[in-house]
């Protein structure tokens, strides 16, 4: 199947690349929207902001996220009783959306969905997006996929609604770290005021999703701070989380979110890390979480190193290898991914 991948620059709202999605969007009636496993706010924002849309122009729309963890809790707010957990037996007569998913491993186990779906459309923002799908809508400068989302829904016609407002300002606010963080641009901003104008409520969100934390994740969040390290004179923080931690506490694996950014906030940081190992025993045995402070640091390029990938200063991967060997690669890679910074500038 031939692919069409524009990469959207952000000075034309309509380019070729949002008319090839509006365009498979409008030639189809059926779908089936998916994002990554282990979703944040930015996935399940963007994919329920899109199934909206999407049914609003009378398109069939089946949601679904891989694997058997619970959704994150401060996301149950949003309509998500719909999100199934297995691809749907008809996914031949579907078009099948990826929303928020670098690459198509992402979307779970099953690799067989993307050669059964009728067409694959790929909707994201990470900068090393594999290109997966027959068209593919990669704009590494937007703040978020929800960001996306609404200009294809725009494109389309489709009224803004509450519902949409709601969903897109979560994956909005989430993934620009509450608009702190350095992806947050005057287009971010002035669509945050467009969302909060269409019904986006703004105190409501922050509360579900930044003052609502289970007792369980406080108590997970103490031991991974009780484990935290530095390396390299503090640059580098790094800490795990052991599968017994969660059932010790009480705590299912979408606890963990989140807790990376207290490990962030960690004075002289320029790169952090969670090492945690899922408390199913399913998938890998651990996955790893690096975030960086800085433009300089690029995380996205050590964990494509070993399978993962990312932004340039959030990113992850996976690791059947012991915490010992993961934190000896991760302190490596930070020497020369440091290094080679520090020459640069110098």
């Amino acid at each position: 199947m031939t692919q069409a991948t524009v990469t959207h620059t952000g000075n034309d709202p309509i380019t070729d690349d949002l008319r090839a999605v509006a365009d498979a969007i409008r030639a189809n009636g059926r779908f089936v929207l998916v994002t990554h496993e282990n979703p944040d706010g930015d996935a399940l924002g963007s994919m329920l902001g899109a199934a909206f849309g999407l049914r609003a122009l009378g398109k069939e729309v089946v949601t679904y996220v891989s694997g058997k963890a619970p959704m994150p809790g401060e996301y149950h707010f949003l309509d998500l009783t719909e999100i199934q957990r297995e691809l749907p037996d008809d996914l031949e007569e579907r078009v099948l959306l990826a929303l928020d998913c670098a690459n198509e491993r992402r979307i779970g186990p099953d690799k067989t969905g993307l050669d059964r779906a009728k067409l694959v459309l790929d909707i994201d923002h990470h900068h090393d997006n594999s290109n997966f799908g027959a068209v593919n809508l990669i704009v590494d400068d937007a703040s978020s996929t929800a960001e996306i989302v609404r200009d294809v829904l725009r494109v389309l016609d489709v009224p803004l609604t509450s519902e949409i407002a709601e969903a897109l300002y979560v994956g909005l606010v989430t993934d620009t770290g509450r608009f702190q963080y350095s992806n947050t641009t005057p287009k971010s901003l002035r669509l945050a005021a467009e969302l909060v104008e269409a019904g986006a409520d703004v105190h409501g969100i922050f509360r579900h999703v930044y003052e609502t934390v289970q007792f369980a994740k406080l108590k997970l969040l103490a031991r991974a701070l009780e484990r935290a390290q530095l390396f390299e004179g503090g640059r580098l923080v790094v800490s795990y989380l052991l599968k017994d931690d969660f059932g010790d506490v009480g705590a299912e694996e979408p606890y963990s979110e989140g807790i990376i950014d207290s490990l962030r906030a960690v004075e002289g940081s320029e790169m952090v890390a969670l090492i945690r190992e899922p408390p199913r025993n399913e998938g890998p045995a651990r996955r790893i979480s690096l975030r960086s402070s800085h433009d300089e640091v690029d995380v996205s390029a050590i964990a494509r190193k070993v399978g993962g990938g990312g932004h340039r200063q959030a990113a992850g991967f996976s690791s059947e290898r012991p915490i010992g060997d993961i934190i000896d690669f991760i302190r490596r890679e930070f020497a020369l991914v440091t290094h080679r910074a520090d020459s640069k500038s110098a």
